[in-house]
């Protein structure tokens, strides 16, 4: 009896302590079968692996055969390529030795021009192939550059051009005249942030509105109200979606210090939504409904263009199913729903994402166009989220300030473009959008297809990818193409078009024209060579065995 007792009580400590661990144990599980399986959905593995990735570079007739190009391809590449540098240092002399002399002491621009391309190949670009990062002026739907090249746009300001860049010259002129008898007063507010309001909350369908300085800051305090509020830690962000560049949101590369209260799952998953049912400390689901492009993808950049697996198709009945399933699971487990507006706002309906799709959300935040071309984030959200402080403990607050919150030319401005909102006559631009831009694409796939050419675009309204359906190591080398043909592309090259809403019929036919002028370029110049066996699946075995060799010198 004496030797029994204590084993006995081993026992059921034993099995008090697994009855403890295996809740705990099982949801761990579940989380991690609700991340996807890529890169973009591991944080912790994806910082790990860039660690390790070694640097190299091609030089030589390596730079243009790493594919296995025979010798006379390798030799036509190489012409070509220094033929179109030639051609880019005639064209752009003042703009290239005023973006060479702004590298030296703009950060953000040294870092640009180092990651147009893969970093194999970055050396060579950035001494022939540089272009002109100075703009002088723009008009319609086309900018001037420096030296007097004039090209179509199709960088969209990251985003704020969503109804072409005279609108907002017009925003900022009437902005300034009725900001300017009050000037820069900071703190106090102009009279007229009582009518955008007013609008922001008719158009978003919620009941008061914040005010910050960019959309990062309006997303950092949609969270940061949403934490305090339902009294839990973690946000849910979705694999590679984009939500500004503070931490929590960023814990992947890029971040030097990992984010502990954050989880990154994956997008059109009930693997995710039960995960959403069963845990107790999710405060906040994150959306950035442009990833209905891309669904667990990273944004698309030629930086990273190292073969021709790029995807990208946007299937709106498919999307708006799955936020409808989220906003129930969100509703019935009392967990903020939030629509980062800040890049597709606008540009979708006059009433943003909630109106595309249909689903309502509990915060929504702005910004890009939503200041008439100025620089703003906004949180639109619902009474109870918004509060600050609570009645009961007034030392227990959620603190939010900045210096430039409702500035009078920022509100002005705004009131200028909601004003444009407002109009019949302007929001006829929204009607049949959709069926303009998708029509504009298939027509410029069939123009591909046609020419027999490996390009093909996928498209979210005016917001479209180009993807390649060659196996290739040398497709970042379509954006010098297209830059030659006078088309303006943003530092992310082909990974996102993003035209204005005032491209007429006329004007596109001349964008689609140059694109395939270009492509037919390339495909001569020989950077679509293929020997009817390299596939995308090769490819990465082989720059995988590059990085190894390079790890380890061989």
């Amino acid at each position: 009896m004496e030797t029994t007792l204590p084993i006995l009580s081993f026992s059921v400590a034993a099995a008090a302590s697994a009855a403890a661990v295996f809740p705990k144990l099982k949801a761990r599980i579940e989380l991690s079968r609700a991340k996807h399986r890529s890169l973009a959905g591991h944080s912790k593995m994806s910082r790990r692996v860039a660690k390790l990735l070694p640097f190299y570079e091609f030089e030589g007739d390596q730079y243009f055969g790493c594919d296995g190009a025979p010798d006379n391809v390798v030799k036509q590449r190489k012409d070509a390529f220094f033929r179109l540098a030639s051609l880019y240092a005639e064209r752009y002399p003042k703009g290239r030795a005023m973006t060479k002399e702004a590298a030296e002491k703009i950060s953000d621009l040294h870092f640009t021009e180092t990651y147009r391309v893969p970093f194999q190949f970055s050396r060579l670009v950035r001494e022939h192939l540089g272009t002109s990062t100075f703009m002088e002026s723009s008009s319609g739907v086309t900018v001037t550059d420096v030296d007097g090249n004039t090209s179509y746009d199709l960088t969209g300001s990251y985003g704020v051009n969503i109804f072409g860049n005279d609108f907002y010259k017009e925003c900022i002129e009437g902005s300034e005249k009725r900001a300017h008898a009050l000037g820069p007063v900071l703190g106090p507010y102009h009279p007229v942030i009582l009518e955008n309001v007013q609008r922001l909350c008719q158009i978003s369908g919620l009941d008061e509105v914040s005010f910050h300085m960019s959309g990062t800051e309006a997303v950092m305090q949609a969270v940061r109200l949403a934490r305090y509020h339902t009294k839990r830690t973690h946000l849910v962000r979705f694999a590679g979606a984009y939500h500004g560049w503070w931490g929590d949101v960023q814990p992947g590369v890029g971040n030097p210090i990992p984010a502990h209260e954050t989880y990154t799952l994956a997008e059109m998953s009930e693997k995710t939504l039960h995960v959403l049912r069963t845990r107790k400390d999710i405060a906040c689901v994150l959306v950035n409904p442009l990833q209905g492009l891309h669904p667990n993808g990273n944004a698309p950049g030629d930086s990273s263009l190292v073969d021709s697996s790029r995807g990208g198709n946007f299937d709106r009945a498919a999307y708006t199913e799955w936020l409808k399933k989220l906003r129930e699971v969100c509703t019935e487990r009392g967990i903020a729903l939030i629509f980062d507006e800040v890049f597709v706002g606008f540009r979708l309906a006059a009433g943003g994402a909630q109106e595309y799709f249909g689903v309502k959300a509990d915060m929504v935040t702005y910004g890009k166009s939503l200041a008439g071309g100025l620089p703003v984030g906004v949180v639109c959200g619902k009474r109870e989220l918004m509060r600050r402080f609570r009645d009961d403990r007034p030392a227990d607050i959620c603190f939010a300030r900045g210096t430039f919150n409702s500035h009078p030319y920022v509100m002005t401005a705004m009131d200028e473009f909601l004003s444009r909102l407002a109009s019949p006559n302007f929001r006829a631009i929204y009607d049949g959008l959709d069926t303009t831009w998708n029509g504009r694409a298939e027509k410029l796939n069939r123009m591909m297809t046609d020419a027999d050419l490996p390009v093909r675009f996928a498209n979210f309204s005016s917001i479209w990818t180009v993807k390649y359906t060659t196996p290739s190591r040398y497709n970042w080398m379509l954006q010098y193409y297209l830059r030659a043909e006078g088309l303006a592309l943003s530092w992310v090259g082909t990974g996102r078009l993003i035209f204005s809403l005032n491209y007429t019929d006329a004007d596109f036919t001349e964008v689609a024209e140059r694109f395939v002028r270009a492509a037919e370029k390339m495909k001569a110049d020989g950077f679509w060579w293929h020997d009817g066996v390299f596939t995308n699946k090769n490819i990465k075995r082989q720059v995988l065995k590059e990085m190894l060799a390079k790890r380890f010198g061989r």
